[in-house]
């Protein structure tokens, strides 16, 4: 099956690609040190080449200390030495673009590390030009200035005794958050841009990006007062070149703020990463530990909602799993009798949709979560929220269940290569546990297998390639209130699509619209002939109208 490969000269060549995200320290170990590696990426590419993906996002490579595995940047224009070299990055842009793909890096312009030559500069007096590159306010050492929480647990307000002054940091400690307002700071971000379009970079993904125009003194940290005069500028000064992509990460975006997020005149940002679709299982005014069952109907009102009105005002990205998240097969699915066919099924509903997919490292296998003790897990999110939940008093069984079900842990595992050991993964002692189940869901097991997961997000990746109506086809949602059955249409003026899933362990009747009654079965994860839904099938029907 040859790549049908885009035009990325074009503005808007992203509306038809499909991007994989990378976590690099979990990808492939290279020099047995149990962290993956630029080289690591290096030697997958052809893999990823025949999965028939457009481009690479991956998680951050700068220079880090790794408190938040490296969202706390040291250096924004060097490697960490942990992933490789600048010659390793040069190697891999270049042999991505040989093979039609592109390499999207992530970059957090909301915060730094401490380490940071800026803010180590910032902590030698109130004088010094760097120390209004970030946040600071006056106070006493047991009065902050205000009650803001971090993310990560704790007060986002830390005191440093030789300025008498508190910086503000809406995550780690260790994490500073950049003064947005410094217009000198603003430039030298931009330089860095510069400097990795400079090199061949295609795009970025920037993360938590609505915060960057917070204002801390009246406790507003997502779509503060300046974030698009500030996403303006950027875009205008950062992403001039034709064909760039920008891609900002939106917990708080709604749909109006995403049509300015991802405007169809590229103002600010190409598309947008909302959360809606994923907060749905959470405890309303609770955090997301506080979980409750999923709801299809409003799953269904949700996407319903971004479909239509964002259709031609504004562009989503297509997404279910990332470094943050959970496994969708272990969280919406099936990851024990149907986790293939729930795997599948999820695919199905989401890549039929309007937007940009995003396929997260293991997806294309059907990874799952992984049950750790306490002991095992290294995200500080993780850690930082047992400490707390324990000192509140809550059940320590009742945490882990949380954790099991929530920990970004589960998406960071090592990826799965081969049933071997250690996974075809290192060589060495691997930086997190492996999933035992490796030994049955791997990649070299998938590529043997046309009927597994890896060769379905194949298929689908080229029907989207191949039909206008996956780019341009709007949208209407069937049977909103039914509580098993997702189905929706997308239509353009010649083309249909019928996408129906089955989100039940049960067989379901199915009865098609008339219109699409004799219409061609484009994709199943069964094909069973569609006269019924069988336990979390997904079934794709198409036509064009005769002229």
């Amino acid at each position: 099956m040859a790549k049908l490969k885009l035009d990325k000269t074009k503005w808007g060549w992203w509306q038809s690609a499909v991007f994989y995200q990378i976590y690099p320290k979990s990808f492939l170990d290279t020099n047995g040190d149990g962290v993956g590696d630029l080289k690591g990426i290096i030697s997958k590419l052809d893999y990823l080449e025949n999965l028939g993906i457009d481009g690479i996002w991956m998680s951050p490579v700068c220079a880090s200390p790794q408190v938040d595995n490296g969202y706390d940047i040291s250096d924004y224009c060097a490697i960490d030495p942990m992933f490789g070299t600048l010659e390793d990055m040069d190697t891999l842009i270049a042999e991505a673009k040989k093979r039609g793909i592109s390499i999207i890096l992530d970059l957090v312009l909301n915060h730094c590390s401490e380490q940071h030559q800026w803010f180590q500069e910032a902590l030698k007096g109130r004088d010094n030009p760097y120390h209004d590159y970030f946040i600071w306010r006056d106070g006493e050492p047991d009065c902050p200035p205000n009650e803001m929480r971090a993310t990560f647990g704790g007060s986002a307000w830390t005191y440093v005794p030789e300025l008498k002054q508190w910086y503000f940091h809406q995550f780690a400690v260790e994490q500073p958050d950049l003064n947005w307002e410094n217009p000198e700071m603003r430039r030298e971000l931009y330089q860095t841009i510069r400097f990795w379009v400079d090199r061949g970079v295609e795009g970025f993904r920037l993360d938590v990006i609505d915060q960057i125009g917070k204002d801390a003194d009246k406790q507003i940290t997502n779509n503060g007062p300046r974030l698009h005069e500030y996403l303006r500028e950027l875009s205008a000064e950062a992403f001039k070149e034709e064909g760039l992509v920008s891609v900002g990460e939106a917990w708080g975006a709604d749909t109006e703020r995403a049509k300015l997020y991802s405007a169809p005149d590229a103002s600010e940002l190409s598309m947008v990463f909302q959360f809606e679709h994923i907060c749905l299982d959470q405890e309303p005014g609770k955090d997301k530990w506080d979980t409750i069952p999923l709801s299809l109907p409003k799953l269904k009102q949700c996407y319903d909602r971004w479909q239509r009105e964002l259709h031609g005002k504004g562009w989503n990205s297509l997404f279910l799993n990332n470094h943050d998240l959970p496994r969708t097969v272990s969280r919406w699915g099936n990851d024990g009798k149907y986790r293939v066919e729930s795997a599948k099924m999820l695919a199905t509903m989401l890549h039929g949709m309007e937007g940009t997919p995003y396929i997260f490292q293991g997806e294309e296998l059907g990874m799952t979560n992984i049950r750790l003790d306490i002991q095992q897990h290294v995200d500080i999110e993780t850690l930082n929220v047992y400490k707390e939940r324990l000192e509140q008093g809550y059940d320590p069984e009742e945490v882990m269940a949380s954790i099991h079900a929530r920990s970004r842990d589960n998406a960071r595992t090592p990826m799965q290569w081969t049933a071997g050991e250690k996974a075809g993964f290192t060589t060495g002692k691997a930086w997190m546990p492996l999933n035992p189940n490796h030994t049955e869901i791997n990649a070299e097991a998938a590529l043997a297998d046309p009927d597994s997961v890896f060769h379905y997000y194949r298929k689908l990746i080229e029907l989207r390639k191949s039909k206008d109506v996956f780019r341009s086809g709007s949208f209407t949602l069937l049977c909103p209130e039914d509580e098993n059955i997702f189905a929706y249409t997308r239509d353009t003026e010649k083309e249909h699509l019928l996408v129906v899933c089955n989100f039940t362990d049960k067989t379901l009747p199915f009865d098609a619209p008339e219109n699409f009654r004799g219409a061609e079965m484009i994709l199943s994860n069964y094909n069973d002939g569609c006269s019924e839904l069988l336990p979390y099938e997904a079934v794709m029907l198409y036509y064009e109208d005769v002229e």
